[in-house]
C-alpha cells in the first residue's frame, strides 16, 4: 500500500479542550503564519506529522482558523478552546507557526519550536520539510530502559569524571539525544566544558536570569580538566568508526571562553589517538582560541546565528565583549587552516527566508566558504522574538525550499544538514564540489 504523502482534503483547524483533549474543528480551515497574516499552507509544504513529533497546547492562545471559501481570518472563541502547535522531530523544520491570537494574561511560551498543524483525512498535517536524512536521534532508536543500564554500567566505572557526571544528567534528565549516544557508544559524544557565555541570547535554554520563563536547562557546576576531557572523548573515538567528539553544548555557556582548557583537551585528544572527528559548536567570538584549537588538531566547526545580518543577530544573542565581525574570522581562520566549516543556523519563517536574509546570506557564504549549513529551528515564543527584532524585519518571505534553491544556484557545492558529520563525510562534499547542485544531507 503506498504511503500518502499529501491529503486529499484541505486540513481543518485543531484545538485543545481545557482537560487536554484535541480535536479538530468541522468547518474552519488550518491557517498558518510566515511573516505575514494567517494563510493557507502550500501543498507542497504539506507532511503527515513526523514520527517523534509531539502536539503542545498554547495556554492564553485563541485558535484562529480560515472560513472556506473567503479564506478569511477568523477565530474559534469558545470558552475552553486553546490553541495547539506541533513540536516536530529531530532533523525537521519548520515551515509556518501556528495561527492565534494572545489574550492579555497569557504567558511568554517555553523554549520550543512552535509549528502550524491541521488535521484531515484521519491524520495530523504540518508544513515541514526533513532537512536530513541521518537517523541518529529518532527518537524510536531509543530505549529508555536499557539506556539507564548503560548509564548506570558507565558511571559506575568513569563517575569520578565531571564530563561524565554533566552527561548522565543531560542523558536522563534532560533527555538530550547526543548524550544519550555518547553512553549507547555511537554518532557524536558531547564534551561540555563552559560554565559561562559572553552572549546572553534571548531564547538560551541554560540561562533565563529576568524570569521571565524558565531556562531548561542547568550549567556546569565546575569546569573540567583537559585530561578529564581528553578521557571521555578517547574512549569514544576508540569504540565508534567515523565517530564525534563536540565542544559546545546547549547545557553550558560558550566554550571558546576555555582559552586555554580547549587547546589543551585537543592537544591531549590528538596525542592519544588520530582517530575521529573533533568538533567545535561555538557562536565564533573568540577567533584566537579557534586558530589556536586549529594548530592542536581541531577538524571542525558549527558556528551558531540567527542571521548573518548584524541587527539582526544583536537583537537576539545579545554579544557582551564581541562584536559580529568576530564570528566571521573564526570561520575565515578555520578556512586560513583547510579546516572544516558550518553553521548551525536559527531559523524562523517570516525572518529567515526574506530577499534581505538571502541577499546577506550571499554574501557571507562567499566570505567564509562555507561547506555545510545546519538548519534548525529556533526555539522561542514567535510573539517573544517577532517583538525583540528590529523594526521592519518580520515579513512575508520567498518559503525555505526556495530560499535554499537560491543559495544552491550561486553555491553548488554547499550542502544542508541538520547533525555535525564526520571529517570523512565533510572530505566526500570537498571532494563533489562543483559536481551538480547543493544537496540535503
Amino acid at each position: 500500500m503506498q504511503k500518502q504523502s499529501r491529503p486529499l482534503e484541505r486540513p481543518r483547524l485543531v484545538f485543545a479542550r481545557a482537560d487536554g483533549s484535541i480535536l479538530d474543528h468541522p468547518e474552519l480551515l488550518m491557517g498558518g503564519v510566515a511573516g505575514g497574516n494567517p494563510r493557507l499552507p502550500a501543498e507542497l509544504d504539506l507532511v503527515p506529522l513526523p514520527r517523534g513529533s509531539d502536539l503542545f497546547l498554547l495556554p492564553g492562545r485563541t485558535p484562529l482558523g480560515l472560513i472556506p471559501g473567503s479564506l478569511t481570518p477568523q477565530l474559534f472563541e469558545e470558552e475552553d478552546a486553546v490553541a495547539v502547535a506541533a513540536f516536530l522531530a529531530p532533523a525537521w523544520n519548520l515551515l509556518m507557526h501556528p495561527a492565534y491570537r494572545t489574550r492579555e494574561d497569557a504567558p511568554t511560551l517555553p523554549l520550543y519550536a512552535y509549528g502550524a498543524v491541521g488535521f484531515a483525512d484521519d491524520r495530523f498535517w504540518v508544513p515541514a520539510l526533513r532537512i536530513d536524512p541521518d537517523t541518529r536521534q529518532d527518537p524510536w532508536r531509543f530505549d529508555r530502559a536499557r539506556l539507564e543500564k548503560q548509564v548506570s554500567a558507565r558511571v559506575a566505572t568513569e563517575g569520578g569524571n565531571p564530563v561524565i557526571q554533566q552527561l548522565e544528567r543531560c542523558a536522563l534528565e534532560y533527555n538530550c539525544r547526543a548524550a544519550q549516544n555518547f553512553f549507547i557508544g555511537r554518532h557524536e559524544a558531547p564534551l561540555p566544558t563552559s560554565m559561562a557565555c559572553n552572549s546572553k541570547c534571548i531564547g538560551c535554554i541554560s540561562l533565563q536570569p529576568d524570569g521571565e520563563f524558565r531556562a531548561s536547562h542547568d550549567r556546569l557546576r565546575r569546569a573540567p580538566s583537559a585530561q578529564d576531557v581528553a578521557e571521555v572523548a578517547l574512549a569514544h573515538l576508540a569504540q565508534v568508526p567515523d565517530g564525534v567528539v563536540s565542544f559546545g553544548q546547549g547545557c553550558e555557556g560558550e566554550p571558546l571562553l576555555g582559552r586555554e582548557l580547549l587547546p589543551e583537551s585537543v592537544r591531549l585528544i590528538r596525542a592519544g589517538s588520530e582517530r575521529g572527528t573533533i568538533n567545535c559548536n561555538t557562536n565564533g567570538s573568540l577567533p584566537a582560541v579557534v586558530d589556536a584549537m586549529c594548530r592542536e588538531g581541531l577538524d571542525a566547526i558549527r558556528v551558531s546565528l540567527n542571521s548573518p545580518r548584524r541587527e539582526i543577530y544583536d537583537a537576539y544573542y545579545r554579544p557582551s565583549g564581541y562584536e559580529f565581525e568576530a564570528v566571521r574570522e573564526s570561520l575565515r581562520v578555520m578556512r586560513r587552516h583547510d579546516r572544516y566549516r558550518s553553521i548551525n543556523y536559527l531559523v524562523f519563517p517570516g525572518v529567515t527566508d526574506t530577499p534581505e536574509e538571502l541577499e546577506a546570506m550571499l554574501e557571507f557564504v562567499a566570505d567564509t566558504d562555507l561547506d555545510l549549513i545546519q538548519m534548525r529551528n529556533l526555539n522561542i515564543d514567535p510573539e517573544l522574538y517577532r517583538r525583540i527584532l528590529p523594526e521592519g524585519s518580520v515579513h512575508e518571505g520567498m518559503g525555505l525550499r526556495r530560499f535554499m534553491e537560491e543559495l544552491s544556484g550561486h553555491f553548488p557545492h554547499l550542502r544542508y544538514g541538520y547533525f555535525n558529520p564526520s571529517r570523512e563525510r565533510y572530505a566526500e562534499y570537498r571532494m563533489a564540489r562543483g559536481a551538480g547542485s547543493a544537496t540535503s544531507e
